[in-house]
């Protein structure tokens, strides 16, 4: 099994990087994004390089990614885990702090070197008014480039979180190829929603504030061969 994160992302976007990776719906605002594994690629590539050029951290830094499920928080993660970094999951001292604009309290809770901000608006808008002492993530993530060579070995935790992660893939019987329906709000933790369908190398149609009476319709209209119980 791999043990890096990187990796296990790369293989699942390698046969076909044009279909659709991941799928994101909102039924709380009716927003439906949906990325290539190309274009998630991009998304890590410039956030790893925001991370590496920009704030200078590397292997052996951590971040915080105080983020609700969602396609942006899936670059942020994967764009970490690409630059080596460790994703902390307790308050305390970081290198660098990735928020959503609703937990900024939260936030106060960690030190942090750099803080990122996301809106996690539709179309990945940029915020009209950033919070003092953020940046705006998608502002500032646009600058850099489009490509990344990972680092060549993860993050200590890394080949922890990918055998929890292929452990969930088996329970669910999630296969190659496989498209995934997954409520966000039954499944929040990034293991389940971002790394069990990638390490099984099936894409996935996240659905936030799910409305159950649209999710037999969605189902079908996304193709989907495996809806989470």
């Amino acid at each position: 099994m791999a043990d890096n994160i990187a990796r296990v992302f790369a293989d699942a976007i390698a046969t076909d990087p044009t279909r659709p990776l991941l799928t994101w719906y909102d039924d709380a605002t009716g927003e439906r994004t949906e990325l290539s594994g190309a274009t998630l690629a991009n998304w890590v590539a410039k956030t790893a390089n925001l991370l590496v050029d920009e704030v200078a951290v590397g292997p052996g830094d951590v971040a915080a990614v105080l983020l609700p499920p969602h396609w942006q928080t899936a670059a942020v993660l994967l764009g970490c885990w690409s630059a080596g970094l460790t994703v902390a999951d307790t308050p305390g001292d970081v290198d660098v702090l990735f928020a959503a604009a609703t937990r900024m309290a939260e936030a106060d809770a960690w030190s942090a070197g750099e803080r990122y901000v996301l809106a996690l608006d539709p179309f990945a808008l940029p915020m009209r008014q950033v919070p003092p002492g953020f940046a705006d993530y998608v502002s500032e993530v646009r600058a850099h480039g489009d490509h990344f060579s990972p680092y060549a070995k993860g993050g200590p935790v890394e080949a922890e979180l990918l055998a929890r992660a292929t452990a969930r893939a088996a329970q669910w019987g999630i296969g190659r190829g496989d498209r995934v329906l997954i409520d966000t709000g039954a499944y929040p933790d990034p293991v389940d929603w971002l790394l069990a369908p990638l390490t099984a190398n099936a894409t996935t149609v996240l659905c936030a504030n799910a409305d159950p009476s649209t999710l037999p319709t969605r189902a079908t209209t996304e193709r989907v061969t495996h809806p989470l119980p």
